[in-house]
């Protein structure tokens, strides 16, 4: 009988997605469904509702202190992903993202409506086995359902718990009078428990409680443990290294990421095709009111907030339109860097392009038709970005971390630099120039980076070989 997994996440490409999560988060399941029995838990946002299709509810749930009573709801996906929906209209059915309002606001209430994604997880593992499938370990992510694992321990719950982390920067910090309403014991106010500076860290929690912690790179497993990088719970992650109960596992890309038979690009291509690539390029650039030119396209599509390193990309920016390049940035953030990316958009007419904002379509036309995706971010616990671009054809110049690290070979599928620093950066593109300006090593390094492999084959294994352990470890105790 294959193991029973639950796989708990706020997103779901498809169904409800605020950026990588929601693409992490649909693709690993059908990767690991050839491996185990797995199923996905969602909130039953606005938009889940209505894009699910049919749904049947299976069960219902009680409150729990001032976490309402929910529904169920069973609905799949095209191709057979069982996915069950929180059916609960007064936490989830509100317009905007995941997290907040239109306007980017994040719910007050979130601690709430995230406790309770938390704990009917940890019910279906207990006394509500949802259509009588009780999962055998609960696999969570990131912050909205880090309670999990601790609801279980509170619980005594024998069933194992993973945590996955895919950015430790959010942590669901909320004041500790609001734990009576989340059914948080006072016994796990504490350094060994849920407490954080004076908060309830709701990622704290599932840190101190899962089994096992995972993260979405090697390199981003290993930074986390240190003081730059480890948000204030470097200690407690070093703690969970040294006792091997952390392990950083590279995220892959879906196979829809294929330059040849994806439907979103303006033409079709394979590597040593590159009239194709050609074809993209001269779309984009006319989506953009970019000049025709000789000279090589940069790329941005990303979040534009300072873990980015936006501020480089602009400072930079001067430099690579001087050298004869052009710049497209597609993407919405923080309204500074959007006021200033508009700002050098009108400066340099035929230049650079923006938009503000994501369209799946034209995101991938990019990734196709630019020459260099820059990447200058400050961490980046793996990126999914980069893989995309190398897929496409297109080289990213990224900083030296996280994930970066791991899926870029400086010179051969990308280029690296090792300080956050404009001087840095601006190597690494100067380097980008010069390989643009050699037919023969461009054509060699588009190559590299096509043939990288970056499929969830190898990922899933990794994780299903951790479920096989975690079904055999004991939880930390309860505080």
């Amino acid at each position: 009988m294959r193991e029973r997994i639950l796989f708990v996440t706020p997103e779901f490409a498809g169904f409800a997605k605020a950026g990588g999560l929601g693409e992490i988060s649909a693709a690993l399941p059908r990767a690991l469904r050839r491996l185990v029995d797995v199923r996905v838990l969602i909130p039953g946002y606005r938009e889940v509702v209505a894009s699910a299709g049919p749904m049947q509810v299976v069960m219902n749930l009680p409150a729990r202190g001032a976490i309402p009573a929910c529904s169920i709801a069973r609905t799949q996906t095209a191709d057979g992903i069982v996915v069950y929906v929180l059916i609960c209209p007064e936490l989830f059915d509100r317009p905007g993202s995941p997290y907040g309002d239109q306007h980017g606001v994040d719910w007050p209430d979130n601690d709430v409506r995230f406790a309770r994604l938390s704990l009917a997880a940890a019910e279906a593992a207990g006394s509500y086995p949802i259509e009588g499938w009780r999962p055998d370990l609960l696999h969570v992510h990131d912050w909205p359902a880090a309670l999990t694992p601790a609801y279980l321990a509170w619980r005594d719950s024998a069933v194992p718990c993973i945590l996955t982390v895919h950015n430790l920067a959010h942590q669901g910090l909320f004041p500790p009078e609001r734990m009576e309403r989340l059914g948080i014991p006072e016994r796990a106010y504490q350094i060994d428990g849920v407490e954080f500076h004076g908060q309830v860290s709701f990622l704290k929690a599932g840190l101190f409680y899962a089994n096992h912690i995972t993260t979405v790179s090697e390199t981003y497993a290993h930074e986390i443990t240190t003081r730059e990088h480890g948000c204030g719970l470097e200690g407690l992650l070093r703690a969970r290294s040294d006792e091997g109960r952390l392990t950083g596992i590279l995220n892959g890309i879906d196979e829809s990421w294929d330059p040849y038979t994806d439907p979103h690009l303006a033409a079709p291509f394979e590597p040593g095709q590159w009239r194709g690539k050609a074809k993209n390029a001269q779309s984009v650039r006319k989506a953009f009111g970019l000049a025709v030119s000789r000279g090589p396209l940069f790329a941005v599509v990303s979040r534009l907030v300072p873990q980015k390193g936006v501020d480089l990309t602009i400072e930079a920016a001067e430099s690579i339109v001087r050298q004869g390049g052009q710049i497209v940035v597609t993407g919405k953030g923080e309204a500074r860097f959007e006021t200033e990316l508009t700002a050098l958009a009108r400066k340099h007419p035929g230049a650079v392009g923006i938009s503000i904002g994501f369209e799946e379509q034209l995101a991938r036309r990019i990734y196709a038709g630019s020459d260099f995706l820059l990447m200058p971010s400050r961490f980046e616990p793996c990126g999914l970005s980069q893989m995309y671009a190398q897929r496409f054809g297109s080289l990213p110049v990224a900083y030296a971390t996280g994930g970066l690290a791991e899926t870029i070979d400086d010179g051969n599928t990308g280029f690296l630099f090792e300080k956050s620093s404009l001087a840095s950066f601006l190597g690494a593109v100067y380097r980008a120039f010069d390989a643009y300006r050699s037919a023969a090593r461009l054509e060699e390094m588009r190559r590299a980076a096509m043939a990288c492999d970056r499929s969830w084959a190898r990922p899933a294994q990794d994780y299903a070989r951790l479920f096989g352990r975690a079904l055999g470890a004991p939880r930390e105790a309860a505080a």
